[in-house]
């Protein structure tokens, strides 16, 4: 018993990791059909931003305060990453609306583009951010199994970003001009929506969430300049397994490629396990070439 529920805890972990690092692309991907290879870099920009905030506390505030430095991270991250996803929008993206094949090359480099800058400006070795002592332990609910403090708050803060998104979505003035845009582009422009800004601000939003994702991942291990290219691979996988632009797809997605890469790294290797998910999503994009949730749309092809 205590076996299975500690695989099961271990499954939601990393399906709570991949949502959150998925949940930006989605929406702009889904909005823009924007390839972004550059997103696992906005993640990036959002560990170091961890950092510094980190750094900050340590040096030029008292001690007693150092343990609510991750509580003041969260929004600095996400603010930073928010900024320069508007300034990549505005100055590169704009231009390759409708250009995907474009839009991946000039993201990849501007990908490479960050990460040199990252190297240059804090180093090539990864660094290391402390956690609070609050997220420190774990909750021990029967014998022999424990939940890390570290791995819970990531879920809860998963779970909070996910119900922000939905209210915006979903029951927002903004969010109801992104819908239109993503059903018909032309239409919602005849009716007076600025598809130029809600594109703008997508991109941004979409940018702020990586940014707090690589807050999130500072509480797993440490961190530098090639972090997000760990995790691009499989932000797509979630993204396209989920359905193109659907929130519910998307945590589907996380959901389904974290329990199976749990379970197959159990009766296996980590190589092996990792080798079985791309065999399901595969064959599962056979039978389902739009992925779990497909997006209606107006417009006609």
């Amino acid at each position: 018993m205590e076996l299975y529920v500690t695989q099961l805890f271990n499954g939601l972990s990393v399906s709570s990791i991949l949502l959150l690092i998925a949940l930006g692309l989605a929406i702009t991907f889904g909005l823009m059909n924007v390839i972004n290879m550059a997103h696992g870099e906005l993640i990036m920009i959002g560990a170091y931003a961890t950092y510094v905030t980190q750094n900050i506390f340590k040096s030029a505030l008292p001690d007693s305060l150092f343990n609510w430095y991750f509580v003041l991270a969260i929004p600095v991250s996400f603010g930073i990453a928010f900024l320069f996803g508007l300034l990549l929008e505005a100055s590169l993206i704009r231009h390759l609306y409708g250009r995907p094949l474009d839009s991946l090359l000039a993201t990849w480099g501007v990908g490479l583009a960050l990460q040199q800058l990252a190297r240059s400006i804090f180093g090539a070795p990864n660094v290391g951010v402390t956690s609070p002592t609050w997220l420190d332990g774990g909750v021990t609910i029967m014998a022999g199994v424990v939940l890390p403090y570290k791995r819970l708050f990531i879920i809860g803060l998963v779970i909070i970003c996910l119900f922000a998104m939905y209210l915006y979505i979903y029951r927002s003035h903004a969010g109801r001009n992104m819908r239109a845009v993503m059903q018909n582009r032309d239409m919602a422009a005849c009716l007076g929506i600025s598809t130029r800004r809600v594109d703008a601000m997508t991109f941004a939003i979409g940018s702020g969430i990586a940014g707090i994702a690589g807050c999130a991942l500072t509480l797993i291990g440490p961190i530098g300049p090639s972090l997000g290219t760990y995790y691009i691979v499989d932000a797509f996988m979630v993204v396209v397994l989920g359905g193109v632009g659907k929130l519910v797809g998307t945590l589907f997605g996380a959901l389904g490629i974290g329990m199976t890469n749990t379970m197959f790294e159990y009766w296996t290797n980590a190589s092996l396990g990792k080798v079985l998910v791309f065999i399901c999503i595969v064959a599962f994009l056979q039978w389902r070439p739009k992925g779990f949730v497909a997006m209606r749309s107006r417009s006609l092809d």
